[in-house]
């Protein structure tokens, strides 16, 4: 199992876990409790692994069916309202939801693209068979444009596109981020939640134990800690190496399909980016 890729994702969700109906401001977490397991950000996140490997079509159809099926493989880990009734109704359409559920799961789209387009149209269709409102867009290309742009040695064009594309003025969270930090509160919004998961990456992608700092900074927010927790792993996880001893503790809690259906994601994007 390689250390880098949407592995990054899976532990910053399951860290996140024992935190997000347990909320903690204290940076210093303790980073596995008994709680700590993989919900629905690791479960949708393979749902769109597996999409993108077996339907080189990449259709919408595609997705709904596989996300459906992950979903009755795995029922009881917390989805949301809305995409929870859309699960067991089998639904087909999307409900028009600006949540925070695009952007948790969007993040193979950013490992998988070959450009940075297609990386962002690979992002609205993960976003849009649910979540088609312009804020949960958005929200999913904000993550994937993250991750497609420091992949590709271009992080320098993170802030300006956030800026003029998803009006996410990371320079401004920068400067007031000690006081949100204090005041932050649960927010299950794209808008009210992208942003900050995003800036907790981008501070800490140059640090030594980048990944950790990353995904302590994103839980310790007090909010939806394992959405916020797998949307800043999955971004920090693109140059920093998520440390053994986390990757351990969080492949001791998946189980074998979970695993493999990783593993042989980040065989196809090696292959797709040699």
């Amino acid at each position: 199992m390689q250390n880098k890729g949407i592995i990054g994702t899976v532990c910053g969700d399951i860290i996140g876990s024992a935190y997000e109906f347990h909320k903690t401001k204290d940076w210093n977490f303790k980073l596995f409790t008994p709680r700590s397991t993989f919900t629905d950000d690791t479960v949708m996140t393979c749902a769109v692994a597996e999409w993108l490997m077996d339907d080189l079509e990449h259709t919408h159809e595609q997705l709904v069916k596989i996300m459906h099926r992950y979903g009755e493989e795995y029922p009881h880990k917390g989805y949301g309202g809305m995409f929870g009734r859309w699960l067991r109704n089998h639904g087909t359409k999307p409900y028009n939801s600006f949540g925070n559920g695009s952007a948790m799961r969007v993040s193979p789209t950013g490992y998988y693209a070959k450009s940075f387009d297609e990386a962002l149209q690979l992002a609205q269709i993960s976003a849009e068979v649910t979540h088609n409102h312009p804020e949960g867009i958005i929200g999913a290309q904000a993550v994937a444009a993250c991750i497609f742009l420091i992949r590709n040695n271009e992080p320098y064009k993170i802030k300006d596109y956030l800026e003029k594309h998803c009006f996410y003025n990371i320079e401004k969270i920068g400067e007031n981020w000690e006081t949100i930090r204090h005041k932050y509160e649960f927010d299950e919004t794209c808008q009210g939640s992208v942003p900050e998961a995003i800036y907790c990456a981008l501070k800490n992608m140059d640090s030594p134990c980048g990944y950790e700092r990353t995904v302590r900074e994103a839980v310790s927010l007090g909010g939806d800690a394992d959405t916020q927790g797998a949307i800043a792993g999955g971004i920090a996880a693109a140059v920093c190496e998520v440390p053994d001893d986390i990757l351990s503790e969080c492949l001791d809690r998946l189980d074998s399909k979970l695993a493999d259906v990783i593993s042989r994601f980040n065989e196809v994007c090696n292959q797709n980016n040699i």
